[in-house]
């Protein structure tokens, strides 16, 4: 719609990817579009990023599931200056499966740093998973899936890999883990985090 209107025309797209999959058409209505043009200033769009926050939000802060194309009103409101101003944000739809909502979820969680995946390189030695497990501790880091790779160095004695999925409450909570493994002497990597 947002090309339609700068073309001036419906304008067909070559091809849409979103996880929006309710409003993605190629080509928008021909009956709807005189209205569009007659009657908005501005299309605003949001990319899938802010989609997945969005949810995240919606189920964690108001206990309401919305479906992603449902969800768009939201994500757009991070565009405006809404300050002082009453906005209504429309929400629609539910039609989301079990699967897509938990792939949606763990998204939204990685990118608020609520989970985050760390890797540490350390000897094959016994007591340094304890080691490392009481640094994370320490500062309340909860440990949600351990990685053990001895192959990462031909010498084990040398180094092997620990990647560690790790909860937080958020960015600077993951700062301050990170920080605490540079102290002990690690020098933490962050790598994707695979659920």
């Amino acid at each position: 719609m947002k090309a339609s209107l700068k073309a001036g025309k419906v304008t067909t797209l070559p091809g849409v990817d979103t996880i929006a999959d309710g409003t993605a058409v190629k080509t928008p209505g021909e009956k709807i579009f005189p209205y569009i043009q007659e009657n908005l200033d501005d299309i605003i769009t949001v990319e899938d990023d802010e989609l997945v926050v969005a949810f995240l939000d919606m189920v964690e802060n108001h206990k309401m599931v919305i479906e992603n194309s449902g969800l768009l009103t939201v994500a757009a409101l991070r565009h405006l200056d809404v300050t002082g101003k009453r906005v209504v944000s429309v929400l629609s739809g539910g039609n989301m499966d079990v699967i897509t909502m938990s792939s949606v979820v763990q998204k939204g969680l990685i990118f608020r740093d609520r989970i985050f995946t760390v890797s540490v390189l350390l000897p094959d030695k016994p007591g340094q998973l304890c080691r490392v497990a009481a640094t994370i501790a320490k500062e309340l880091g909860n440990v949600i899936k351990l990685e053990h790779n001895q192959f990462v160095n031909t010498n084990r004695s040398v180094a092997v890999e620990l990647r560690i999925t790790l909860e937080a409450f958020g960015t600077e909570h993951k700062e301050k883990i990170m920080t605490a493994l540079k102290e002990q002497g690690y020098r933490p990597k962050l790598v994707r985090a695979n659920l």
